[in-house]
Order: C-alpha cells, then sequence, then structure tokens
C-alpha cells in the first residue's frame, strides 16, 4: 500500500464545489487515470481519501492537501503522469508526494490557514489600515455563528493591507483552523465593517502544527 500526499488548487471553475464533492472528484480522477485506490474495509467500502481541511463555497485555493491511498505503491512520476490528464478543470495538480503509512491524518495536523482577500471599497487605504488597527487592538471580538457567541479576537494571528489600487485593496490574513476553533475570514470581513458577501477569498496555504 502506498500514501500520496497531494497539493492542488482550486480554482474558479471549482470554487462552488463543496467538500463531499472535491472528495468525489478526486476519487473519479483517479479511476479515470487507472490507479488503483485503496479501499476501506467493511459493508460499504469507501475510497481512503483524506483533505486536510474543508475550503468554504466560494473560495480558490493554491495549496489545498488530500492524502490519497493506492493499493499498491507506484513511482510518483508515474502517479502524476497518469493524473495530469485526468484532472478536472478547477482542479490543479501542484505537487505529488508520499506520507507514511502511520502519519497523523492531516485534518489533526491543521493549525491555521492563510488567506488572501480582496475587498472593493471607496474608502482610501488610510481607512482601511485603521480599521485593521482597531479591529487588532481589541481584546475581544464578539460574534455569532450558528446562534452561538463567540470570541473572534484569538482565532485571529495576523492581519494586514497589502496593498491597494484605486477601490480595491488586498489584505493578507492568518486564522487559527483547529478542530472546535476555526476563524472565517468572511466573518474577519464583516467585523471590519464591509460587505462580506461582496470580497473574493482566496486560500493560500494551510500551516501545520508540526513539521509536514
Amino acid at each position: 500500500m502506498q500514501r500520496l500526499r497531494l497539493t492542488f488548487a482550486k480554482t474558479a471553475a471549482m470554487q462552488y464545489t463543496g467538500h463531499l464533492d472535491t472528495h468525489l472528484a478526486w476519487e473519479r480522477t483517479f479511476r479515470r487515470a487507472r490507479l488503483p485506490l485503496a479501499y476501506s474495509q467493511g459493508f460499504h467500502p469507501q475510497p481512503k481519501i483524506q483533505l486536510a481541511a474543508a475550503l468554504p463555497l466560494g473560495f480558490t485555493a493554491s495549496a489545498e492537501v488530500a492524502d490519497i491511498w493506492l493499493e499498491k505503491a507506484l513511482p510518483l512520476d508515474e502517479v502524476r503522469a497518469a493524473l495530469e490528464p485526468a484532472m478536472p478543470p478547477g482542479l490543479g495538480l501542484v505537487e505529488v508526494a508520499e506520507a507514511p503509512l502511520d502519519a497523523p491524518a492531516l485534518q489533526t495536523r491543521v493549525r491555521a490557514a492563510r488567506y488572501r482577500v480582496t475587498l472593493t471599497s471607496p474608502l482610501p487605504p488610510e481607512t482601511v489600515d485603521a480599521r485593521v488597527a482597531d479591529l487588532l487592538d481589541r481584546a475581544e471580538i464578539r460574534r455569532v455563528r450558528r446562534d452561538k457567541a463567540y470570541d473572534l479576537r484569538p482565532l485571529i494571528e495576523k492581519l494586514e493591507r497589502l496593498r491597494s489600487a484605486g477601490d480595491v485593496h488586498l489584505l493578507d490574513m492568518q486564522l487559527v483552523a483547529r478542530e472546535g476553533a476555526t476563524g472565517r475570514p468572511e466573518e474577519v470581513v464583516a467585523a471590519l465593517g464591509f460587505p462580506p458577501d461582496e470580497a473574493r477569498y482566496h486560500r493560500e496555504r494551510l500551516e501545520w502544527a508540526d513539521p509536514a
């Protein structure tokens, strides 16, 4: 058996494809590529595929990570050569690597996520910077998610405006992404006083709790 670790991009053609459908897209890709997927045991065997972290609908991404098991080990260059022509529009293969069979589940290793958020607002850059500084200065940022109040502030590890061009402002943010404690960039945008539905969200990479 072989445990592959794939790094992949998710572009506009798949930005409204949900987590389960992304899982299914990988299963279909491996079948089209005629690669020997490994399956779980039991009455309803499922292909052994792990996605590190769900990407919210409408987001694009540069470096998502999935672990996918094969029944037998194959050379990585052979795997890549088989996958690339089988990839659907919206998924881009960045890297094919091998992970130890006994490595922890990807979901348990994700610590944070890095985002680039594009805002469109007539406000000058100085005003955007002032709102960012004010938000970071707060001891607490009360928000409500699914009818439950929580504090957003400890989930923000980094937040800054990178650059502006006219009415377009690019924000860089790193948010905690652990089980039961996940920062959502659209909620940061709302806390800054901007309409979250009008922003564009891109996840640049995941940050790990231990070396990859």
